[in-house]
């Protein structure tokens, strides 16, 4: 089993961490999950499927070069078509 990091916009596979070596980070993104309730915007950092698979949503490297080039795309909720 591994946790795979998926981009929250473009949705490409950004990378792969075998389970074993994942114990930590799923941690992790757990407590940033649970940092994030005090905002309205909650966002959902990790999801686990219903076969134990977990994905993790970030940004991938194109995706923030957007977002730096043009931070208007913040405001919105989805901006590639």
């Amino acid at each position: 089993m591994v946790i795979r990091y998926h981009c929250k916009h473009c949705e490409t596979e950004i990378g792969s961490l075998p389970f074993e070596s994942a114990e930590s980070v799923v941690s992790l993104i757990q407590r940033l999950e649970n940092d994030s309730h005090q905002y309205d915007d909650k966002e959902q950092f990790l999801i686990i499927g219903e076969g134990g698979e977990m994905t993790v949503r970030c940004i991938c490297e194109q995706c923030e070069k957007s977002l730096q080039q043009f931070p208007t795309y913040y405001a919105l909720k989805k901006w590639l078509q």
